[in-house]
């Protein structure tokens, strides 16, 4: 414990220790302080990672703007990407530590948010009626920043704040303080990002969010809460959101385990765990899963211009993340990344800045996600002495996820996903005789659910390209070409909509074996002939059984757009064409032709449980099999 004595009397004689973190992860009875020195990286390859000894390495703190590194937009506040490189660790006591910790009461003054409610409430109905009902994407994160000054020292004040935090909050992912000379991080964060050990990627997504006043949590409303459609839905689509991230970095693809009730002291979420194997750098994961749909939206890219058009300022580490990198006994790489929310932003000068958001999706009400902002905030702000305190100890009250009820009703979210993704499928795991060897190409319309689709097409047998829109390479050369989803109106003129309903017109016209999904079929049935119409109500997250050619299917849809017909049947300008649609409104839920099908729903989503299933069904009309090898099903 001399260690942290020493930097608390560096800190009473008014002078800077130097770089530290204190660190302590879910369930451990010590905290881990690490010590080092600082530097800063351009990008997260240049992340310093000695391959020397076993043990945590680096601490990086990412920023948001990062994203960058994959093209996406956003606004530049340029915020350092800091790296710790750790050249001191010791486990301290956690009792040791709480007695060490400074106990002074954290004073702050002009504390404000810097969007009213008002303003915040406008914001969130412009993106549901603009972005969400134009077909710009399922859900979006909107932040606002609570600002303040702290009143005396500024680290002892983030010191005692950790303190408080160990103390009264429950269920955190990490606990901690980051100390780099420019700056210090506060914070109890309840979402893993990404981790990876032994090879193992896990990731952790988490939404929907219950509130409580920190005493007793009432367990019938929990209950009402877990069976309210948007809050189901909304933790569905970032699972759905953070698959697609796993299908790009696990060599197989991830595996879906869940869900459980995460309990916090003023709140309480829902989550799931992804896991799968991967071989890539652990800097690579970091980059390819640039950032959590929980604090961005979906899909991702589209989500970073939205981002960008209706937040007045950079995010700074807002849903960024901390990225402890190192080595185990055998020499390999881990990271360990939770994500930057629920989390203080102080400056040497004592500026305080802790950032919220709300996830917006089409059930969403602008009262309801001003409120959720405050809720959010509450722990981080009790601890600073900014709002109520919630009852101490981690262990002062009944824990409801071990109410039979409670489990059950975790238990029955799963009851209507796709159990594709609840098992391990590696590639060739459901290989068919018809479809193994041969080669597909799936051209991204922006949107990675083509990371879950290459995956599904892999364990039916395919050796699968996935290719952005944007590329000219010719594609005749596949067996099969997938023109997938992504965001925007198809009925417009932007550049991709071109491009891609060029390259529809290329395959129709060569009879190129062709399946278009989402996207992909509102553009394809606009070629037909087909008028496509704004719902009124977006399809946004949404899970229905539809008749597709005789036979009902359980799928998932994420649409705002849908062509429309008043017949089953089309002579178009490729031939006679077969259309599955809606009895009520006439909504084309698929269409198939002379080497040609398309399908406005997801089938790789976790919300298709017949996904795989109508997916054989269709390939194997656009790719005979050959005479005499008769292919089953395969039970997904």
């Amino acid at each position: 414990m001399h260690q942290l004595t020493d930097l608390l009397d560096t800190l009473t004689a008014g002078l800077d220790p130097g770089p530290f973190v204190l660190l302590r992860q879910d369930g451990a009875e010590h905290v881990d302080l690490f010590t080092g020195t600082v530097t800063t990286a351009d990008r997260l390859a240049d992340v310093p990672l000695p391959a020397a000894p076993t043990g945590p390495a680096t601490l990086a703190l990412v920023p948001y703007r990062q994203v960058t590194e994959r093209g996406f937009a956003c606004i530049d506040d340029g915020t350092p990407l800091e790296c710790l490189r750790i050249d001191g660790h010791h486990r301290l006591p956690l009792a040791d530590t709480l007695e060490a910790l400074p106990t002074t009461s954290v004073r702050t003054a002009d504390v404000a948010f810097d969007i009213s409610d008002d303003e915040y409430a406008a914001i969130v109905a412009r993106v549901l009626t603009e972005e969400i009902g134009h077909g710009e994407g399922a859900n979006f994160v909107i932040h606002r920043t609570l600002r303040a000054r702290i009143q005396g020292a500024p680290l002892t004040a983030a010191l005692a704040a950790l303190r408080a935090l160990l103390i009264r909050e429950r269920g955190a992912y990490w606990t901690f303080v980051v100390h780099t000379g420019t700056r210090t991080l506060v914070g109890a964060s309840p979402e893993r990002h990404v981790s990876v050990d032994g090879g193992l990627v896990m990731m952790n997504p988490i939404s929907g969010t219950f509130r409580h006043t920190g005493a007793a949590a009432d367990r019938a409303a929990l209950l009402r809460f877990l069976a309210d459609p948007k809050e189901t839905e909304e933790l569905y689509m970032v699972l759905d959101e953070e698959l697609k991230m796993m299908a790009t970095v696990a060599d197989g693809g991830g595996q879906v385990v869940g869900p459980y009730l995460k309990e916090m002291s003023h709140l309480a979420h829902t989550e799931y765990l992804l896991a799968g194997r991967s071989s890539k750098d652990v800097r690579e994961v970091l980059r390819e899963t640039m950032f959590a749909p929980t604090v961005t939206g979906s899909p991702m890219e589209n989500a970073c211009r939205v981002i960008a058009r209706y937040e007045r300022t950079g995010r700074r580490y807002y849903s960024g993340v901390l990225a402890l990198l190192g080595h185990d006994e055998a020499g390999r790489q881990t990271l360990d990344a939770p994500i930057l929310i629920r989390t203080a932003e102080i400056s040497p000068t004592g500026e305080l800045r802790v950032a919220v958001g709300a996830t917006l999706v089409r059930h969403s009400t602008p009262a309801a996600e001003v409120a959720e902002t405050h809720a959010k905030a509450a722990g981080v702000l009790a601890a600073l002495g900014l709002g109520p305190q919630a009852p101490a100890g981690p262990h002062s009250s009944h824990r409801l996820a071990d109410d039979p009820q409670v489990r059950a009703a975790l238990a029955a979210r799963n009851a209507s996903l796709a159990r594709f993704w609840l098992e391990q499928r590696p590639p060739g795991a459901l290989a068919l005789p018809a479809f193994t060897g041969r080669r597909a190409v799936i051209v991204d319309g922006e949107d990675t659910f083509t990371g879950m689709l290459a995956h599904q097409l892999g364990a039916l047998g395919f050796s699968v390209t996935v290719r952005r829109w944007q590329d000219e390479q010719p594609v005749q050369a596949y067996d099969l070409v997938v023109v997938g989803p992504g965001p925007g109106d198809p009925t417009g003129g932007a550049e991709k909509m071109i491009r891609l309903r060029a390259l529809l017109t290329e395959l129709l016209d060569a009879g190129h074996p062709t399946l278009a999904v989402c996207l992909g079929h509102q553009l394809l049935a606009g070629l037909l002939g087909l008028p496509v119409h704004r719902r009124d109500a977006p399809y946004q997250g949404l899970q229905r059984t539809v008749t597709l050619f005789g036979t009902p299917r359980r799928v998932g849809f994420y649409a705002t757009f849908t062509a429309r017909a008043t017949t089953d049947q089309l002579d178009g300008p490729y031939g006679p064409v077969e259309l599955a649609r809606d009895e009520t409104d006439g909504a084309v839920h698929a269409l198939r032709g002379r080497r040609y099908a398309g399908v406005q729903f997801h089938p790789e989503s976790v919300l298709s449980p017949d996904g795989v299933t109508v997916l054989t069904d269709l390939l194997r009309d656009l790719l005979p099999t050959p005479a005499g090898e008769l292919s089953p099903v395969p039970q997904a």
